[in-house]
């Protein structure tokens, strides 16, 4: 894969505005980056700015806390397609995981899943709030409901991607399934070190940065 391939170019903040968001998918045809990733409202206008592109929209689901029913993910993630996105990145229900609850995490997922009609499904696991029996049991229910990504986290939550976190996703999901790195990822040598470890898609607000350290290097 491409450098510029790794990367979602992510735009999440509540008050984003919609000159942001152009500069933003801007940035994302000029790299070439693999998609854009911003809040479901902003999904049809970013499709509009990316068209003609290579460049994806991806959005987020269930954001920033997975504690909408399944039902509401299923009916945003439907939308946000509708209105172009092809990546969709769902945040699971952190509760039922610490009950270790993981049918009901499974088959939230299958739904998403189906709801996604081939389009890529991305599971925010929120590694920050888990112990590593959780995020395995939980990388393995999004293995086995088909999703195409693991993720770390959303950027909201207490703590970010950790290669440690990974490695140990990347173990546990095998070389089949995606696993991204998200949240706190600033710089080429945070990057690399998490590629290293197993990520083959980062979602980064920094991406711009990232690009410019590395052609440098290059």
């Amino acid at each position: 894969m491409e450098f510029n391939k790794l990367f979602d170019h992510t735009l999440l903040k509540a008050f984003a505005k919609e000159e942001e968001i152009k500069t933003l998918c801007e940035e994302a045809i000029k790299y070439d980056f693999m998609s854009v990733c911003v809040n479901p409202c902003n999904v049809e206008y970013a499709s509009k700015c990316l068209e003609g592109s290579n460049v994806l929209v991806c959005t987020v689901i269930g954001f920033p806390l997975g504690a909408s029913t399944t039902e509401v993910k299923a009916v945003e993630a439907m939308d946000a397609i509708k209105r172009g996105a092809k990546e969709i990145d769902m945040v699971i229900n952190v509760g039922k995981a610490k009950e270790h609850n993981y049918a009901y995490i499974e088959d939230e997922i299958k739904t998403l899943v189906s709801a996604c009609a081939g389009n890529t499904l991305k599971v925010i696991i929120e590694t920050c709030y888990l112990t590593d029996e959780e995020k395995i049991e939980v990388c393995l229910a999004a293995k086995r409901a088909g999703a195409t990504f693991v993720k770390t986290s959303t950027g909201f939550g207490t703590g970010g991607a950790t290669v440690e976190d990974i490695a140990l996703m990347r173990k546990t999901v095998g070389e089949a399934m995606g696993v991204k790195a998200s949240g706190g990822v600033h710089s080429l040598e945070e990057l690399k070190a998490l590629v290293d470890a197993g990520a083959s898609r980062i979602g980064a607000s920094a991406s711009v940065k990232i690009m410019e350290e590395y052609n440098k290097e290059k």
